[in-house]
């Protein structure tokens, strides 16, 4: 038991370590705040409210997960090194090819509720 709970606590440090370091990760978590709330206005239903709670833990998740390779490159070399920008490269597309697509199924999700209201 003492293994999970020390592993829940490094998990809650990266969020931490993420959130204190990283503008992006600001951002997302911010966005996904107001996406929440939206839901909440809009009254999403079960389904909705799934698929936007995935969207929102594979935007956090692919942040972290960019946040960590990142920091695992930068720890090997400091130097520029044409390898490590690839790395860092493609885990920051990553992260942009998440959040396109949690966007775009937001949009699809709230216009159908906005098109709903209107009609």
């Amino acid at each position: 038991m003492k293994r999970l709970i020390r592993s829940f606590s490094h998990a809650s440090d990266g969020i931490k370590t993420a959130f204190s370091t990283q503008a992006n990760f600001r951002i997302h978590t911010f966005m996904a705040v107001v996406v929440i709330a939206a839901g909440v206005v809009f009254r999403l239903d079960v389904t909705e409210w799934a698929i936007i709670i995935v969207c929102i833990g594979s935007v956090i998740g692919a942040e972290c997960i960019n946040t960590a390779i990142e920091a695992a490159v930068d720890l090997y070399t400091s130097e520029y090194n044409e390898k490590a920008k690839i790395a860092k490269d493609c885990a920051a597309a990553g992260v942009l090819v998440v959040s396109i697509m949690s966007a775009v199924t937001g949009i699809i999700i709230f216009f159908s509720k906005l098109t709903d209201l209107i009609l």
